[in-house]
């Protein structure tokens, strides 16, 4: 009997209540389409007329007319590697922040002032430097990504229990095998919000980014299908978009929950 509860529980949690959230989703798109819009198509016209793209995301027909998985994988890719290296530059940036009240003073007014800059804004500063639109968009997923990482990696930092420092002190632990023995582990959930917060925003950026640059990405083919008109196209991409996003932070989340595994079991 229990058994059967927690299937039902389960069943209910993770399909039935999802599946009422998205029908409300939908019953709200078929009613703007019929009643606010005759631009908009309804979700089944959309669905058929995006069913070429669905069943073969992956086909290349020539340079300007390729799936759109090819598409989400190059969005993908630079979203990965700015996020990366600003991942590089954030979390050593934030333990000094954290450790040092000296570094503190320096780096967190800049980080402060430049915090709040629109990421659109980064762009002509990238394409100034680069006089290219990969690299351009790379950077400014990069810029963009390196502050929640930054803060909160300095906050968790600074927020290790003062007495599990004077016990390495006490034992005259070095301050190397502190780092990474106290402060590093019970840094991890703050390192690890701060990583999910900057991905999405990664996510977010490069959207954006490739509307002004052109080129191969998700982003570009939203504008590009706008201009057609073909709002079916650009339903499906949000779609896609939504679903790769959910899809980078169950993979952080689950890397996250791979590292409180291992700082359990050791």
């Amino acid at each position: 009997m229990k058994t059967i509860k927690s299937n039902t529980s389960a069943l209910l949690k993770l399909i039935i209540l999802p599946l009422i959230g998205f029908s409300i989703l939908i019953l709200l798109w078929w009613l703007t389409a019929n009643y606010l819009t005759n631009l908009m198509p309804t979700p089944l016209v959309a669905f058929k007329a995006n069913w070429d793209y669905i069943s073969n995301p992956f086909y290349v027909r020539g340079p300007g007319d390729i799936g759109i998985g090819f598409l989400l994988i190059q969005s993908l890719k630079r979203v990965i590697i700015g996020f990366l290296l600003g991942s590089l530059v954030a979390i050593p940036l934030g333990f000094l922040i954290g450790l040092s009240p000296t570094a503190n003073r320096i780096f967190n007014p800049v980080v402060q002032v430049l915090r709040p800059v629109s990421p659109v804004a980064w762009l002509p500063v990238a394409l100034a430097v680069f006089n290219l639109a990969n690299p351009s968009a790379i950077f400014v997923i990069f810029i963009t990504s390196l502050w929640p990482t930054v803060i909160n990696t300095a906050v968790g930092v600074a927020s290790v229990p003062k007495d599990y420092l004077n016990v390495a002190r006490v034992i005259e632990m070095p301050r190397w095998k502190q780092i990474f023995k106290i402060i590093l582990p019970a840094s991890l959930p703050y390192i690890f919000t701060g990583l999910r917060i900057s991905l999405g925003i990664a996510w977010l950026v490069i959207v954006a980014v490739e509307m002004l640059t052109g080129g191969q990405g998700i982003g570009f083919f939203v504008w590009d299908e706008w201009n057609r008109l073909n709002l079916s196209s650009v339903m499906l991409a949000i779609a896609v978009i939504g679903l790769a996003g959910l899809g980078l932070d169950l993979i952080i989340r689950k890397i996250q929950n791979f590292f409180h595994i291992e700082q359990i079991e050791g």
